[in-house]
């Protein structure tokens, strides 16, 4: 038995596995310095010179999974999120990490507003087939 007197399986659920609480995943942080940029859809690509980032020592398993996870395929931070069963918040985080090191980039969908309207391509289709 433990010091708390609930003994070994007071951290370890059958179904669930061990538990690791989020913060000790990010260190106890709560943001990064490129957090701003992270919102649910902001699309995660791993740079082409992050080949091997389990060789990195100083990467968590996460941080490895996600540099993995964006090798296959870009990802939203919810998809990362979501593939890794992990909270935003702590995904947030490890990603800001990521893009400190130079290991992931971040970019922005372009916003709705910001894309041409409906009426002009069929505009612009009608055009071409005219020609």
């Amino acid at each position: 038995m433990s010091a708390d007197g609930q003994g070994a399986h007071h951290w370890f659920d059958d179904e669930a596995g061990p538990v690791v609480r989020p913060y000790a995943m990010t260190r106890g942080r709560t943001t990064s310095a490129v957090q701003h940029r992270l919102d649910l859809i902001a699309v995660v690509s791993a740079e082409p010179h992050a080949d091997d980032p389990e060789a990195d020592a100083s990467l968590s398993p996460e941080h490895v999974d996600i540099v993995e996870l964006c090798r296959e395929a870009s990802q939203s931070v919810a998809e990362l999120a979501a593939e890794l069963d992990l909270p935003i918040g702590v995904v947030r985080v490890l990603v800001g990490d990521l893009v400190d090191a130079e290991l992931v980039r971040v970019t922005r969908p372009v916003p709705p507003a910001e894309l041409p309207d409906e009426s002009i391509l069929r505009d612009v289709i009608n055009g071409l087939r005219a020609l």
